[in-house]
């Protein structure tokens, strides 16, 4: 591939720029159509590097490394641009996921749509920024720029109780992200790499590891401080309020990817740079993924309202990839980034579909429900599908995630295996009942009196095409995980290599 600029670099100066071009004054009629340019070219390019990737020169495992001297040089800091096996799937997830949710923001009639489109687009070129980034201070960097336009659209578009959402959320996520940053720098100072670089930083400590203590306390910030952001129980009540109050466009790249940072961290960063760390909290984060997967997914059932469901059950799913974390192994840390992915699919296209059932029922209380399928039954279709993929179901991306992560645990203890899977049953009570109370049945008195006065009306245009995004990705992976699994494998190989006679690969290359 030989082009005359850097399509990682455009992939996030594109929405950045737009968005700056909006917020100028931009008239509404011409926001919205450059908006398109903002979040479709990422998603483009997104797609065609992952086309590329198994052909371009590699350094490192990295291909497209493009490196630029941001004046920080001598701090260790430069911004480096390049993608391996393990961020090539989250950083096409991000282009997708945005790709919908920015489809979706366009045609939604928000207030104030400008500054609705800009704060989107914001967090749309921090979240490629994420993922395109090598040097780990500007992966922190564009994480902390696509999060705080979260707290803003919160706040101002929020539905019930936003300002405490808001509020909340603010307090936790900067906690997890100061522990972070901590952590980060401890890497750096400890290291003696004198830079930020992760491949320079990878060759240091592998040459000379830290002491245990070191490598101990630091995952331990590391741990604790993307948990927070991921959501790990007990630290996990802001998501669901969050999730709860924010706009859909919004909850879907926070829940769909912005969440996905504290884990790529711990699998790109903590894992391969601290490998003794995670020894003495093995068991620790064992058990409070378990807390996720078991008693958030219990506290999940009891939910009466469906956007606070799926807020619970986002939390529930994170359960699973902290456990495929605790494995260490190749296909543990594969099956998380699978998981990662699909998750982030899943759960956007359920925020999606959720909003679209409100708009039709005036309502997210499941106890006013019922019928919606006769009147919506391309709704109907669509949820039923993002129900099954959520839980897992053979044919969709979750099913291998969850499959590799479960065999992942067998080596570490055969009870803890159990209660993972416990959860998937867990999530079949929550996900079919759902369905069952939305779409089928008698309806409600509530939601007949309300089909009265306004027919209902089955999925637009404007909701299908961002749905069939997301579906279509789902199931592309699903049927042919391969996709993902060939180059992720190879990059784990490379930078596991305490970890590669542990197991086989996620998916045998055959």
């Amino acid at each position: 591939m030989s082009l005359p600029f850097d399509l990682l670099f455009l992939s996030i100066a594109t929405p950045l720029a737009v968005a700056l071009i909006i917020a100028l004054g931009l008239p509404k009629a011409l926001a919205t159509k450059l908006a398109y340019v903002g979040f479709g070219l990422p998603a483009i390019v997104a797609v065609y590097l992952w086309t590329q990737f198994s052909s371009a020169p590699q350094i490192d495992t990295y291909a497209f490394k493009t490196v630029y001297d941001t004046g920080l040089s001598s701090l260790g800091i430069r911004l480096v641009l390049g993608l391996n096996g393990i961020s090539l799937s989250l950083f096409v997830l991000a282009g997708l996921v945005g790709f919908a949710a920015g489809l979706y923001a366009i045609q939604s009639g928000a207030e104030r749509l400008n500054l609705y489109l800009t704060l989107l687009l914001v967090m749309q070129g921090g979240l490629m920024g994420v993922f395109a980034s090598v040097d780990i201070f500007y992966f922190y960097f564009f994480h902390e720029l696509a999060l705080i336009p979260t707290f803003i659209m919160v706040g101002i578009w929020g539905g019930r109780d936003r300002s405490y959402a808001a509020m909340k959320m603010t307090i936790y996520l900067t906690l997890g992200a100061m522990l972070s940053l901590i952590g980060l720098i401890a890497i750096y100072v400890k290291s003696g790499a004198e830079t930020f670089d992760l491949i320079a930083l990878r060759h240091e400590l592998l040459a000379n590891p830290l002491p245990v203590f070191a490598q101990k306390n630091i995952f331990g910030l590391l741990m604790f401080g993307f948990g927070i952001l991921v959501s790990l129980w007990p630290l996990h009540t802001w998501a669901p309020l969050g999730y709860g109050a924010a706009p859909c466009s919004a909850a879907m790249l926070h829940a769909g990817v912005l969440k996905k940072f504290g884990l790529y961290g711990l699998i790109q960063i903590a894992l391969p740079l601290l490998p003794l760390g995670l020894g003495s909290w093995t068991w620790v984060l064992v058990s409070l993924a378990l807390g996720n997967v078991l008693i958030i997914g219990l506290v999940t059932i009891a939910q009466r309202d469906l956007k606070q469901m799926i807020g619970y059950s986002s939390v529930m799913h994170m359960g699973y990839a902290f456990l495929g974390v605790a494995a260490f192994s190749i296909m543990g840390a594969g099956g998380v980034v699978l998981m990662m992915v699909a998750h982030g699919l899943s759960v956007a296209l359920l925020f999606l579909l959720s909003t679209s059932i409100y708009h039709r029922t005036q309502t997210f209380d499941l106890g006013q429900m019922g019928g919606l399928s006769q009147k919506a039954p391309v709704l109907a279709a669509f949820f039923v599908a993002a129900t099954f993929a959520s839980i897992g179901l053979p044919g969709f991306a979750n099913f291998w995630g969850e499959l590799a992560i479960f065999v992942s645990l067998w080596k570490l203890s055969p009870w803890v295996t159990a209660g993972a899977v416990a959860g998937v049953i867990i999530s079949a009570v929550y996900g079919l009942r759902a369905a069952a109370n939305v779409f089928f049945g008698q309806p409600s008195e509530e939601f007949a009196k309300i089909a009265e006065q306004k027919p209902v009306v089955d999925l637009s245009w404007s909701e299908k095409i961002p749905a069939l995004v997301l579906l279509v990705a789902l199931l592309f992976v699903g049927f042919w995980p391969k996709s993902i699994s060939t180059p992720l494998n190879s990059a784990l190989e490379a930078i596991y290599p305490a970890a590669q006679s542990a197991v086989p690969p996620i998916v045998a290359n055959k």
